[in-house]
């Protein structure tokens, strides 16, 4: 029978103990801007001024967001404002989703030729509700062709919507080329969106809070719209300081 050797007892210094800390804290901090790259901040509400698209903007470049989504009267000063900060501007088209597609093709390419990077589109939600798959291929087709390169976003996030419905959405975004669709930030929708997508990119809307950013991301969203995402990263890392200390309590029982 081996005999067994008892490994030497490891210590540490207190100075390399809080260096190690140290390192635990600027990697969760690491860890967590790098999540908050995948936000997208949503300033197209209606009461979006001057002053709280600056504020938008700047919130978008101090957390390096993935993007800042405006309605079209704001593109153009979006744009100017985030300038080379890499933060990209998105731009809905559709309005109510009742216009026509020849509408719709031409308000994209208008937004483009403004500084849009990427179109979020709003299907005829009359046409999604009957169920006309045809139509609704037909103008995502239409955008697509106007967008070129760049990205188009399929827009399904009315409350009114079914998961029956958002799954044919998805099906006619990914028939007609799209990049990815968008779906409220509930898990079902999200998991309804990619199991029918196989593939598309999935992203989700009106993040309220950490723990809603954090879930909708881990089940597979690409991307968090929210108009709170100063609050949501604040409130990340004021939970990682504390799960932090709750662990070194821990370690030394």
């Amino acid at each position: 029978m081996e005999q067994q050797t008892e490994l030497p007892e490891i210590t540490i210094t207190p100075d390399e103990a809080a260096q190690y800390e140290e390192f635990k804290r600027t990697r969760r901090e690491n860890e967590i801007a790098i999540r908050l790259q995948k936000a997208v901040i949503d300033a197209t509400q209606r009461e979006t001024d001057r002053a709280a698209l600056a504020r938008a903007c700047a919130v978008a470049k101090k957390y390096r967001a993935s993007a800042v989504a405006v309605s079209p009267v704001n593109v153009s000063l979006c744009r100017r404002i985030l300038e080379e900060s890499g933060v990209g501007v998105i731009c809905f088209a559709g309005g109510t989703g009742e216009s026509l597609p020849s509408v719709k093709k031409t308000e994209a390419k208008k937004a483009f030729s403004c500084g849009a990077g990427e179109i979020r589109l709003v299907l005829c939600y009359s046409r999604l509700a009957c169920g006309d798959f045809n139509y609704l291929k037909k103008e995502v087709k239409k955008v697509r062709k106007a967008a070129k390169k760049r990205v188009l976003t399929v827009s399904l996030e009315d409350r009114s919507l079914t998961r029956e419905e958002i799954a044919l959405g998805v099906r006619a975004a990914r028939e007609g080329k799209a990049d990815g669709v968008c779906v409220r930030g509930e898990l079902s929708h999200l998991a309804s969106a990619i199991d029918a997508g196989n593939g598309l990119r999935v992203d989700v809307s009106g993040v309220e809070n950490a723990e809603q950013f954090n879930s909708l991301l881990r089940a597979g969203a690409s991307r968090a719209y929210t108009a709170r995402l100063e609050s949501v990263a604040e409130e990340l890392f004021r939970e990682a300081g504390r799960a932090a200390v709750v662990k070194n309590q821990a370690e030394r029982k």
